[in-house]
Formats: structure tokens, sequence, C-alpha cells
């Protein structure tokens, strides 16, 4: 019953912010309708950067533990922190291309976010290529700490280095309502895939661990 009313909750909250970037959003004078765009965007960049401290936080828990329920929620966590942080380079590159008519340029913020999504695959690579859990929870643990440093680049690229990304765009009270709304959505809808990503490593872990107990004889 509480699953049922999570989902709900959860699909009410995606869909509300969906329904506001369409419709509840006042169209920018300048850009048109492609500036709805940086509503999705900022919850993802959001998103992406949040999941390496997840990631980082289980990791070090894992390392003081030896838990891999810890390793499962850094899996988890890096996973869907990968898959945000490299929607925050896709809708961006759109965002840009409407914005300052190029889809890359080599600005501080856009270096940095890419080099957020690279660490995030090499934490995912060398997962990939470790059998034993141990091992790969370890290393996994020492990337995601290592990439968390990337992290305080990314927020401050546009205060500390000159590029042309804005750094607080300014934004109608409407515009700021929805771009609220997007990220308290796709927050939740984040949180819920976590856990149910951990959900199932768990059980992946708890079958692997019954194919490897000696049978009967």
């Amino acid at each position: 019953m509480i699953r049922n009313l999570t989902y709900v909750l959860v699909a009410a909250l995606v869909t509300t912010a969906i329904l506001g970037i369409l419709f509840l959003a006042p169209t920018e004078e300048t850009m048109g309708h492609a500036q709805r765009i940086v509503y999705l965007h900022v919850a993802m960049a959001w998103l992406g950067l949040a999941g390496f401290p997840v990631t980082g936080a289980a990791g070090t828990m894992y390392l003081l533990r030896r838990d891999l329920m810890w390793d499962q929620w850094a899996q988890a966590a890096s996973e869907l922190g990968w898959l945000c942080s490299g929607l925050t380079l896709i809708t961006g590159s759109l965002w840009a291309h409407s914005a300052w008519n190029t889809w890359w340029t080599w600005d501080p913020r856009l270096v940095s976010s890419f080099i957020l999504w690279a660490c995030y695959s090499a934490c995912l690579l060398a997962r990939a290529n470790l059998d034993d859990p141990h091992r790969r929870a370890r290393l996994g643990a020492v990337l995601a700490i290592a990439g968390t440093l990337d992290v305080p680049l990314v927020i401050m690229a546009t205060r500390w280095f000159r590029g042309i990304h804005p750094a607080a765009p300014q934004m109608e009270p409407m515009m700021r309502l929805v771009l609220l709304l997007s990220v308290v959505g796709f927050t939740a809808l984040f949180v819920l895939l976590l856990v149910l990503r951990r959900a199932q490593l768990r059980l992946e872990c708890l079958v692997a661990d019954l194919d490897q107990r000696p049978e009967p004889i």
C-alpha cells in the first residue's frame, strides 16, 4: 500500500513538473520555446552533481564497514548519476545551439561537467571489468571519492573562471516556480529509482550467493 502511494506521489510530481514546463512557464522573448529546455537541464545537472556525493559517501561507508550493502547503494547512485550527467550534456548542447548558435564550446562549466560525466564512466567501466565483488567495491569507492572532488569545480566554475555560461540567469517568478517544480519532481524520481535499483542489486547479490553454495550430496 505504501509502495503504491509512493509511486503515485512520484508520478504526480513528475507529471506536474512536465505540465508546468509545457504550459505554465511563460515563453522567453529571445529564445522562445527553446528556453523550456533549461528546466530539464537544471534538474538533470543538479541530480548529476548530487549523485557523486551519494556515491562517494556510500563508497566511504563500504571502506569503513566492508559491507556490500553500501556498495550496492554506490553502484545504484553512480548509474543514475551517469545518466543524469549525460542528459545534462545533451540538454545543455540543445540549449547552447539555440542560445549561442553552437553545440559545444570549451566553457569552464561545460568542460568540468564533461569531466564529471567521464568520472562516472570510469567508475562504471572499472566495475564492469572486475568479477570479485569486494575488489569491485574498493576500486569503485576510491574512484567515487576522487570524482567527488570535481563537484565543487562544476558548481563554482562560472564564478572562478571567465566563460559564457550564465552563473544565475534572471528569471521571472513563474519561471522560478516551474524550475522548482522540475527539480523537486525529478529529484523524487531519482530517489525512487535509486531505491529500486539498489533493491535489484541486492537480489542479484543474493542469487549469486545461492549459485555459489555447494549442492547437497
